[in-house]
């Protein structure tokens, strides 16, 4: 099957012109869909969704007049960029090769696979950050291991987005979801109250079965079909011995480091701290820095290795690095000026929304009740994940279809979002959709050149299932055992009839 998908998947054409072609299908649908009338109702706003015809004169005026905003407002473009340049200073002193080899040499060759899907899983602490940062360094930690860096990047890769649905710790998203749920639960019942912890127990237990299960498949399927990697001469880490000038260099970057994270407590930790939110105290502005935090933190330490080993002497050194680390990303560049724009197109003619739309009326009308129902929900989440990328926006579309349809059979809005955020993460790592994907391919293609979509789509393909059934197996124990989802939170409630339908 692995095979089928990645010889069907290496005949798409190269992922600049597939995002060129999936523009051009785009516009041919939403031609048709708005000739047939196509339309539907939102069920959070009410309003009416109608298919847009990206041929209207509005819409061509709008692709032309905006193309430079598209393009820039990329959401991943301004992220990658930003950390890669504190990336390619560290990368291009050697602190990266020096300090992934000792890791390399300490964690046992059975739990790296473990500790990478992990590491990814944690890394929704900081958003996207894992994308740009992690999934990179898994390929790099297992080139420094002796093993294919394909399976280290696809062993990260499957921790950073298949898994973002777990976590030890409350996210940004908790929230968020959790705000759009209440809103949705009190349809029925006006005082019903969703916590941002709604789901906190069920994200702790899914990490240790979702660790397992990547470490699995990377192990078991993904590492035996890859075979052994021959480096290729640009390959951004290989094996090497420790030396004793990189010893040296990595106790005086460790004492940087730990500056770091002293200036990092200063910011933080106490009241009125500057990266602490003035009216609430919160830490949302920390979070919000950790793009811009990982860049200095990677160019500081950086620099501080290459002194110390003699890599870097005058600034201009340090300068010349970052200016190579930002042109190998042209490619990436021009792929995302692409795919920003296929993504707006896409947005535009509103045929996400009214997939979403038409995909919780049919679960509504399948008349499936219970553990079931909640089955059902994760597959068509997933399904509408492989179209629609944001959770939050998915989200604001399904829950007031889900939400009041499973309260009136006894399922909380809690264990609703739950088996949501399960559909919504297992598919991220299958869909060329997903924003991060092209940052992917090329991070691949600089250990393999010339692996194409249906590779890596292949590659990924196992953990996907292996997610999903991880996701099913902990969410249907949670409900047959009646374990709480998270603090105060019941997965079952009485039936709540919908309100009597009035006159005016």
């Amino acid at each position: 099957m692995l095979d089928l998908i990645e010889r069907v998947g290496n005949r798409l054409p190269n992922a600049i012109m597939l995002f060129v072609w999936l523009s051009g299908i785009v516009i041919l649908v939403s031609i048709v869909a708005a000739a047939a009338g196509l339309a539907g109702v939102h069920p959070g706003t009410g309003e009416t969704v109608v298919a847009q015809n990206l041929l209207a004169a509005d819409t061509v005026r709008r692709f032309l007049v905006e193309m430079p905003r598209t393009f820039t407002g990329f959401p991943p473009l301004g992220t990658v960029l930003t950390v890669m340049i504190g990336i390619g200073i560290a990368e291009r002193t050697g602190l990266i090769a020096a300090a992934l080899g000792g890791m390399v040499r300490r964690v046992p060759g059975p739990f790296l696979a473990l500790a990478l899907v992990f590491a990814g899983i944690m890394s929704s602490l900081a958003v996207d950050a894992g994308y740009v940062v992690l999934v990179p360094l898994g390929a790099a930690i297992f080139a420094a291991a002796g093993r294919h860096p394909i399976a280290g990047l696809a062993a990260a890769f499957a921790g950073v987005s298949g898994g973002f649905s777990a976590n030890l710790l409350v996210t940004a998203l908790d929230p968020l979801l959790g705000g759009i749920s209440q809103v949705a639960a009190q349809i029925l019942v006006p005082d019903y109250q969703v916590l941002a912890t709604a789901n906190w127990f069920l994200m702790i237990a899914l990490v240790p079965a979702f660790s397992l299960a990547g470490a699995f498949v990377t192990a078991r399927i993904i590492e035996p079909r890859l075979g052994r990697w021959e480096p290729v001469a640009d390959a951004p880490v290989a094996p090497h011995a420790e030396t004793p000038a990189e010893r040296r260099a990595l106790k005086a970057t460790g004492l940087a480091a730990l500056v770091l994270v002293l200036v990092l407590v200063v910011l933080t930790v106490p009241e009125g701290a500057v990266l602490r939110d003035p009216q609430t105290g919160s830490l949302e502005p920390f979070y919000q820095a950790i793009v811009a935090i990982t860049m200095v933190a990677l160019a500081g330490l950086g620099i501080v290795y290459g002194r110390a080993m003699g890599n870097i002497r005058t600034s201009e050194d340090a300068i010349a690095m970052a200016s190579d680390a930002m042109a190998a990303m042209a490619s990436y560049i021009l792929l995302a000026f692409v795919a920003a724009h296929f993504l707006a197109l896409f947005s535009w003619s509103n045929l996400g929304v009214l997939l979403a739309i038409g995909g919780g009326e049919a679960l509504r009308a399948s008349g499936l009740g219970g553990v079931p129902l909640l089955v059902a929900m994760i597959l068509v989440s997933g399904f509408i994940n492989l179209f629609i990328g944001s959770a939050s926006a998915k989200w604001a579309i399904l829950a007031p279809i889900f939400i009041p349809m499973f309260m009136a059979v006894g399922i909380t809005p809690e264990a609703t979002q739950a088996a949501y955020r399960i559909g919504d993460s297992v598919t991220n790592i299958v869909t060329p959709l997903l924003v991060y994907f092209p940052l992917i391919l090329v991070a691949a293609q600089r250990y393999v050149p010339g692996l194409g979509i249906g590779s890596l789509i292949a590659t990924m393909t196992p953990f996907s299932i292996a997610f999903l059934l991880a996701g099913l197996g902990v969410l249907i124990a949670f409900l047959l055992l009646e374990i709480p989802l998270g603090p105060g939170t019941s997965v079952s409630m009485p039936p709540v009839a919908p309100p009597a339908a009035t006159t005016g």
